[in-house]
């Protein structure tokens, strides 16, 4: 059976079409949220935030822990966008770090971190307290 060259062309692009469809595409959000920690060796910290993805508000969890040199107590509260995510469920999961630094009264700071997931954190943030701190962190974000 012959096909004319309009209805081959026409398939062809219902078939390029539909593949297009059933990719997967990783979109991103806005991403809000406060940390306390406070620490002796080992520290933890807690807090809540906001992830805003498609338009609709998740409210987020945070929990963590620090092992290495951790004296005092901050707060920190984080504004930056999170990428690759194709639900907001993909921001759940744990993100490492190991940092040094020390906070008296108010600074500021930007750090870029990765879950399990493949989800980007890109964060900045201001932190106001007396700490100083050399060492690994862990930071478990979930959307409740």
């Amino acid at each position: 059976m012959r096909l004319s060259s309009a209805i081959r062309a026409a398939l062809i692009a219902l078939t390029v079409t539909g593949a297009g469809l059933t990719s997967a595409y990783a979109d991103g959000g806005a991403i809000r949220f406060n940390v306390i920690k406070a620490g002796f060796v080992v520290g933890g910290s807690g807090g809540s935030g906001t992830l805003i993805f498609h338009g609709r508000g998740y409210r987020l969890a945070i929990g963590g822990v620090s092992y290495g040199f951790t004296f005092g107590a901050s707060a920190t509260d984080f504004v930056g966008t999170v990428s690759n995510i194709r639900t907001a469920a993909d921001v759940n999961g744990v993100y490492g770090a190991a940092g040094a630094g020390a906070a008296v009264g108010v600074g500021a700071g930007a750090i870029v971190l990765t879950n399990q997931n493949g989800a980007v954190l890109t964060l900045a943030g201001r932190q106001a307290g007396l700490i100083v701190a050399a060492d690994l962190n862990g930071l478990i974000n979930s959307v409740r």
